[in-house]
């Protein structure tokens, strides 16, 4: 039997209170997809909202066996025993078949998930970007209303989904390999762009002399690309979230960034940004939703798929039908 909702104050007080149960039920609310429990959810989003804006939001994204999830938890355990309270939203792969998280991120960072000041949350992609963000925005509100102050959010890999991670945090880490010749062919130039800091990973053992190269060549590469703003040029460094190595590094060139961003005034303009993104994500969600729920849509929608595969009628000329139909109604 399922668990009974309990009211949005007993939601948002159990939330602040850091009872890790309720919160886990919090964010279950805000993941489901029923009307009723996402009317809830905004109720008690509106309640904790004054109690958001505290933490401070990395992104950190890599080709996947970039080794991400080790960096993490030896990153958080570095952060967990400064002091910080940190919640770990892993964006997992989903299962075709089940739809839920297949890469079981609480064991991938062994050390982290059973810190009391850790906070692991696995959200399953739902095989598609809107998948990716659908609710990491709201998730992560929730986390820093619970006191947590620092929210790092693992992507699944290098692609589109990262733009949509980079637009929902302050500082966005790309890690790439030691053998950097084929990797950073890999890395498209977009995601690069979007780097606050670049981290060569698996800096240790055999690989140390592979690391300075493919650093060296990191190095030469961002010459060539823009700064996303023009207080801060990306830092680029060597880590190990094997041995621990360069981790401190790490994370003290984000806080440079945001010490940039801060006497700037910049930080305040990126935290603007990311909740105008966040409306507009919500306003594009569900006009995508209503339009495929639309009946008349239904109805045409197999026949003209039909025919844009078979290669009667063009893919705009039945996208302009399709939305001729709900301009009708």
């Amino acid at each position: 039997m399922a668990r009974s909702r309990l009211s949005p104050a007993a939601y948002a007080d159990g939330v602040l209170a850091g009872d890790r149960a309720i919160l886990a039920r919090a964010i279950t609310l805000i993941e489901s997809s029923r009307p009723s429990d996402e009317a809830l959810a905004q109720d008690v989003l509106e309640r904790l909202l004054p109690h958001t804006g505290g933490a401070i939001r990395v992104g950190i994204t890599g080709t996947p066996g970039v080794g991400k999830s080790t960096l993490l938890d030896a990153l958080g355990m570095q952060l967990v025993e400064a002091g910080h309270r940190l919640a770990v939203l892993a964006v997992d792969p989903s299962s075709t078949v089940s739809g839920g998280s297949i890469l079981g991120d609480k064991t991938r960072m062994a050390r982290l998930a059973v810190s009391p000041a850790a906070f692991i949350r696995p959200s399953p992609s739902a095989a598609s970007l809107g998948g990716v963000t659908r609710r990491t925005r709201e998730t992560m509100l929730l986390c820093e209303a619970a006191g947590f102050d620092v929210v790092l959010v693992e992507t699944v890999g290098v692609g589109q989904s990262e733009t949509a991670v980079a637009d929902m945090v302050d500082h966005f880490v790309v890690l790439t390999l030691p053998n950097s010749g084929d990797e950073l062919q890999g890395i498209k130039k977009g995601v690069l762009e979007l780097a606050d800091v670049l981290a060569v990973n698996k800096a240790d053992g055999d690989a140390v002399a592979q690391a300075r190269l493919a650093l060296r060549e990191l190095k030469a590469a961002l010459r060539y690309l823009r700064p996303r703003t023009p207080e801060w040029s990306v830092r680029a460094l060597s880590v190990s979230g094997f041995t621990g190595a360069g981790l401190p590094e790490l994370w003290d060139a984000v806080l440079a960034h945001r010490s940039a961003l801060g006497e700037s005034g910049r930080l305040a303009e990126v935290r603007q940004e990311q909740l105008r993104r966040w409306m507009w994500a919500m306003i594009e969600e569900r006009l995508i939703s209503s339009f495929k729920a639309d009946p008349a849509v239904q109805a045409a929608l197999q026949g003209l798929e039909t025919q844009v595969i078979a290669g009667s009628t063009t893919a705009p000329r039945a996208a302009t039908k399709l939305l001729t139909l709900v301009d009708k109604n």
